[in-house]
């Protein structure tokens, strides 16, 4: 199995067996996925396998979200690609929404 593929069944698993969706998604507007996949992401310090919530985790998130894999870095790093992953999709889902609501309006106007 390759990391791409790792990340898509964590993303899979995230939403079949946490319930985030991308509807659950979309009301995290201020980049918290982002930012909690780089907490997963990076290196751990000198703490026992980076078990400590880290000061980067997403402001108003709950801590018995942080569920760190101690010892398993590849774990660490699926859990961080799926939710970056979800992130762009998010942003994606805007963009698309964006781009349709302006072709629309401007559909058939002139400047």
């Amino acid at each position: 199995m390759t990391g791409i593929d790792r990340i898509a069944a964590e993303r899979k698993r995230q939403i079949e067996k946490e319930g985030w969706t991308p509807r659950h998604d979309d009301a995290h507007v201020n980049g918290e996925l982002a930012a909690a996949g780089a907490c997963y992401a990076l290196v751990p310090g000198e703490e026992p396998a980076g078990t400590d919530l880290p000061d980067e985790w997403p402001e108003g998130w709950d801590e018995q979200w942080w569920k760190p894999s101690p010892n398993n870095r590849i774990r660490e790093l699926e859990k961080a690609g799926a939710l970056i992953a979800a992130e762009i999709d998010r942003l994606l889902r805007i963009k698309k929404t964006y781009d349709a609501f302006r072709a629309h309006a401007y559909n058939g106007q002139t400047s």
